[in-house]
């Protein structure tokens, strides 16, 4: 007897597609491949080439993809090009108005930069833990939180999108497993903001499925130990993971059980964190499409030329690409 919930028209090489209780029907991924991911290269990837690498994750299919970030360039000199980038980039909302390019800024500066080259979305970063914020951004906590303040309100005054993204959520190098009702305190505070997405990121890869729920619980108000401040929606959270100990997808699959439905990933896995010396590889984009297409989740991504974009990328960075999604498909072809 067939069963109703299996679907197996699509095609050769790709997951059958059996759908889920409790899963959401579509993902938005959130592509960081090119900033977050490239600013870890050692490596500086020309300016012409990154444009590239945009212009084909768009042909992929990916409707968001953080185009790079408004740092000084002594920070970041991978993406020291931003400038002259993003020119490079203005035919995309011509071609298709639901490609969405976010640019990430540190201050009112980076802010006023991104918005004069005609930047629609920014984002804000903070850290959930005094130790990386201060090896990050040289302040406390609270101070990073106040810097970020008056550029989500320019941003918004602005007509701009933003999106917080909050880091160390799961685990700190220095300090070690971070208490959910802290990090749920400083999520409402950045959210408060007038964040419009807030992004949960596991930047060291520590987190399993289980303090993933627990962190959204408390986030979102599921769980009465929610410390202070008001809930998040869960419709305005996204999760961003790194593979350290291979739990990306499981992390992943755990969130969207919870009703988040924006996930951060990175063509080809590419990046890490440059302040934080253990993180290793964001979970691939590629890995990430290949789980959703197996839940019958739409993503609106053609994996085969993902995946290509990716390989392409590898040849120039001069090595092959972590995402085992890629490594296979392109053993298929072999």
């Amino acid at each position: 007897m067939t069963d109703s919930r299996v679907s197996s028209a699509l095609p050769a090489g790709l997951p059958m597609a059996v759908p889920s209780a409790g899963l959401p029907e579509q993902v938005r991924i959130h592509e960081v491949g090119v900033r977050d991911g490239l600013q870890n290269e050692k490596a500086t990837v020309p300016t012409e080439v990154k444009a590239e690498f945009v212009h084909r994750l768009a042909d992929a299919g990916l409707t968001t993809i953080e185009a790079t970030s408004f740092v000084h360039p002594g920070w970041v000199p991978q993406l020291a090009d931003a400038d002259t980038l993003l020119p490079l980039l203005a035919d995309l909302a011509g071609r298709d108005p639901a490609v969405r390019l976010p640019v990430l800024v540190p201050n009112e500066r980076g802010l006023e930069r991104a918005l004069g080259l005609g930047a629609t979305e920014v984002a804000v970063f903070v850290s959930a833990t005094e130790s990386f914020a201060r090896a990050n951004l040289n302040r406390t906590l609270d101070e990073a939180l106040e810097m970020a303040a008056p550029v989500v309100a320019r941003a918004r005054q602005a007509g701009a999108r933003v999106r917080g993204y909050l880091s160390m959520c799961f685990g700190d190098p220095w300090e070690g497993p971070v208490p959910i009702g802290q990090v749920a305190a400083t999520a409402r505070r950045l959210y408060a903001m007038g964040c419009d997405e807030l992004s949960l990121g596991d930047t060291i890869g520590v987190a399993t499925p289980g303090h993933v729920t627990a962190l959204l619980d408390a986030l979102t108000g599921r769980d009465s130990d929610t410390g202070s401040g008001a809930a998040v929606p869960v419709e305005h959270l996204a999760v961003h993971f790194h593979d350290t100990y291979g739990q990306a997808l499981a992390n992943t699959l755990a969130a969207l059980r919870c009703g988040v439905t924006v996930v951060d990933a990175s063509a080809g896995g590419l990046g890490g964190c440059p302040y934080a010396k253990s993180a290793t590889g964001n979970l691939a984009t590629e890995d990430l499409v290949w789980m959703l297409n197996g839940l019958g989740i739409r993503t609106g991504v053609d994996l085969d030329r993902l995946s290509a974009t990716s390989v392409w990328m590898a040849e120039h960075l001069g090595r092959p690409s972590p995402s085992r999604t890629v490594r296979a498909l392109t053993h298929r072809e072999q």
